[in-house]
């Protein structure tokens, strides 16, 4: 029974590790779209190419 319950506890940390990875994935996607948008405002033609390609690495 012990053992079960260290298994069920390792999958449980397993997976709120998952959704928290996810979380700050999605967050960073967020941040780098509105980054993208303010580089393409002002004309920052290098870090619109330094974002893009980190959202790309993201994806």
């Amino acid at each position: 029974m012990d053992k079960m319950k260290s298994t069920y506890e390792v999958m449980l940390g397993l997976a709120a590790e998952m959704v928290w990875d996810e979380a700050l994935r999605k967050r960073r996607c967020d941040i780098l779209y509105r980054e993208i948008d303010t580089a393409l405002a002002i004309g920052d033609e290098e870090a619109f190419r330094n974002l893009t390609d980190e959202l790309k690495s993201l994806a």
